[in-house]
């Protein structure tokens, strides 16, 4: 069994809203300090559609583990709303970092880090400056650069009218204050920021749920489409698992990230689409097994 804990956590630009889940504590006596998870989701995520599941299922491994909405986002404090910001994200899970460390079931020294999808670029990004964030699992992950952007997004053509489209709509929010939003997934609305129809976050069954607006800050494309994952490889010399599949998102990307770190490393391929290591079975719990296995040898 577990307890969940409706937490904030103090971010730089505001108050996080989060949720801690924690195994139950045995009976007589006091717990031993756990060892810890933060727990990040994908691009424009809520913690309601991924990040909740995997804390509640590390919470039954035996970790502290926490999620939470990023700033902007979800039932977080901060302005602007629901816009990508890389630079923010890592600076989110840092502060996230902290308030683990400052728990009082915690053990302050073993403190890890699992991403989902874009949440792995993040929490690698944490992990590269900062050495609190002792072992990395990064569940399909979603690890781009300059070349991967461009095979992702159909060319330079098509990475340039989004890269203009973003300093445009950057200059009308500091003019004027208005964010203009395009959907995050749609079908039907070639705008969208992923213009398919993706049953994960179309239905409410799945990620369709109601703290999540499916909206995407058109001025949020440069940071994003400017973002080198790939790059923060070298700097990590921490354990890192990979949790992938060919027929998931760029496994190239998790290819080339997995060769260019610094430190232990497993690369752990499995089947599954994208969209089933976000709540599917049997990728969830393939994914949990091995992270459960991972920090338990170095957390």
């Amino acid at each position: 069994m577990t307890q969940r804990e409706h937490v904030v956590v103090p971010g730089t630009r505001a108050r996080l809203a989060g949720n801690l889940f924690l195994p139950d504590a045995p009976s007589g006596g006091a717990p031993a300090p756990l060892p810890a998870v933060v727990v990040a989701g994908t691009w424009t995520s809520v913690k309601e559609q991924m990040a909740d599941r995997y804390a509640e299922r590390l919470a039954r491994l035996g970790y502290a583990a926490l999620s939470f909405d990023f700033t902007g986002f979800g039932a977080s404090g901060g302005e602007p709303r629901d816009t990508e910001s890389p630079g923010a994200k890592t600076d989110d899970i840092r502060q996230a970092v902290t308030f683990l460390t400052g728990h009082p079931r915690v053990d302050a020294g073993r403190v890890g880090a699992l991403g989902i999808c874009a949440g792995a670029m993040y929490v690698s990004a944490a992990a590269a400056e900062d050495e609190r964030v002792r072992a990395l699992a990064l569940v399909a992950p979603w690890l781009h650069d300059a070349d991967i952007c461009r095979d992702a997004y159909g060319g330079d053509a098509e990475v340039a009218r989004r890269l203009d489209a973003g300093r445009a709509a950057r200059s009308v929010y500091e003019s004027t204050g208005e964010v203009e939003y395009v959907p995050m997934v749609s079908g039907h609305d070639p705008r969208a920021a992923l213009p398919y129809d993706i049953d994960f976050y179309l239905n409410p069954e799945r990620g369709g749920v109601p703290a999540w607006p499916n909206r995407f800050a058109v001025m949020a494309w440069p940071q994003w489409l400017g973002f080198d994952a790939i790059a923060l490889a070298p700097r990590i010399d921490r354990p890192v698992l990979l949790v992938h599949s060919p027929d998931a998102a760029i496994p190239d990307g998790a290819r080339r990230f997995h060769e260019a770190l610094a430190g232990k490393k497993r690369l752990h391929w499995t089947t599954g689409s994208q969209f089933d290591f976000y709540d599917q079975e049997p990728q969830v719990t393939i994914a949990l097994t091995e992270a459960g296995r991972h920090f338990g040898e170095f957390l």
